[in-house]
């Protein structure tokens, strides 16, 4: 969803009123396009056109506005292995395959990653210069680790192949789907769901044509 700054039109001076989300918005514009290094407050004060004690007014610095966007971006995408690991426990009974679950969460994390694009886009630029980048960083080895979990028993039921390094695996299959945040835009002809339709079924069919040998 997108969000516009809150007008206020009492404001000092015709000044736009930020609440602390439409704040963020904007910072991680800024940190995307110039760098989270290489974005003061000054810039950000000025992109925002608000005096720097006004964006201190929500939040503590610009270490706090990259700490609820990367989070933002983690807990969306840990959302998808939460509800995928609560849908198991349902389904065990009705025959719910690892295999399954993995093309659902590759399908989900698309859907992800095209809703908070800017957040994702900025959490896979993090270098892990700060205490905020390395609390990301360690999330998204844990999240890569629960995924690789999955491939595992995915391999174990026949549903993949197992002569592959589950870890290896799924770090490629993200590495497709992370490369989306290159080029997808959200507001061009492609739709999300032909878009995780189509990576997911590369992904897990290949490009081989039914003639192919």
């Amino acid at each position: 969803m997108t969000r516009t700054p809150v007008q206020n039109p009492a404001g000092r001076h015709g000044r736009p009123a930020y609440d602390r989300d439409s704040l963020l918005e904007v910072a991680v514009v800024v940190f995307n396009e110039r760098g989270y290094d290489g974005t003061g407050m000054e810039e950000l004060a000025r992109r925002l056109g608000l005096s720097k004690s006004s964006i201190y007014h929500h939040v503590s610095g610009k270490e706090e506005l990259l700490e609820l966007a990367v989070n933002r971006a983690l807990d969306a995408l840990f959302a998808v292995l939460d509800e995928e690991e609560a849908g198991d426990r349902r389904g065990k009974s009705s025959g719910t395959t690892a295999t399954a679950g993995m093309k659902r969460v590759i399908h989900r994390s698309v859907e992800v990653l095209a809703a908070e694009l800017p957040y994702v886009t900025l959490l896979l630029r993090l270098h892990g210069n700060s205490e905020v980048e390395q609390r990301a960083l360690a999330r998204r080895r844990e999240f890569d680790h629960r995924v690789a979990e999955l491939m595992t028993r995915a391999a174990a039921e026949g549903g993949i192949r197992a002569d592959i390094d589950p870890h290896l695996a799924s770090r490629l299959l993200f590495g497709t789907v992370n490369s989306l945040v290159e080029w997808y835009r959200p507001d061009r002809d492609l739709t999300v769901q032909t878009l995780a339709d189509a990576l997911t079924t590369i992904l897990f069919d290949g490009l081989h044509g039914r003639t192919a040998s």
